[in-house]
């Protein structure tokens, strides 16, 4: 054999040796700790079994719990869903029919405030046509009243001219009458023989 080839050889069953040493030495170290942790592990193992099955037990229950509060919050949210959109219609109901009562008392006065209005607007007419009417009649008695007054203070006036003039002295007589007034007082009158 060449020399390559018994290394190679060598190699090989010092590998195997230490492959096989190895596991024997894992062995080992786990019955050393199997002796002296090996109480305590399996308790801790039981320990951690029972917490597990608790935990799971425990994580069951929530699971069950949430469900069921779940499944309560949707019946309630339901029934105030459906609670809610009866108000709605019910209130939708009501606002229409209200709505539609408001509308026909406003109706129903529009029509009673179009009567009184024309009445109203009759009545003004009516007013309005005897106001005329009396302020016609009322003018023509104040023109005749006028008028008339004319007449009379026309007359009064013709009347009391007329007696001015009769009995206003001539100015003719009354130059005359100064003359011989006059002449007395000087004391050269003399009165005219027939």
């Amino acid at each position: 054999m060449s020399t390559a080839a018994s290394r190679q050889q060598e190699e090989n069953q010092e590998h195997g040796e230490t492959q096989a040493q190895e596991p024997r030495e894992g062995q080992n170290v786990d019955k050393i700790r199997d002796i002296l942790f090996g109480s305590q592990m399996r308790e801790y193992e039981k320990r951690f079994a029972r917490l597990e099955e608790r935990m799971v037990k425990a994580s069951d229950a929530l699971r069950e719990d949430v469900k069921k509060r779940f499944d309560a919050l949707e019946s309630y949210i339901g029934q105030e869903l459906e609670a809610l959109g009866q108000r709605l219609k019910t209130e939708k109901s009501e606002r229409g029919e209200a709505l539609h009562e408001l509308t026909r008392e406003t109706r129903d006065a529009a029509k009673g405030a179009d009567k009184r209005m024309a009445h109203l607007e009759e009545q003004l007419a009516s007013a309005q046509g005897d106001l005329r009417s009396r302020i016609l009649d009322q003018s023509k008695n104040l023109t005749d009243d006028i008028q008339r007054a004319r007449t009379e203070v026309e007359s009064a006036l013709e009347r009391e001219a007329a007696n001015l003039r009769s009995d206003k002295t001539d100015r003719a007589m009354l130059a005359d009458l100064f003359s011989e007034l006059s002449l007395r007082l000087k004391g050269e009158f003399s009165i005219p023989e027939k």
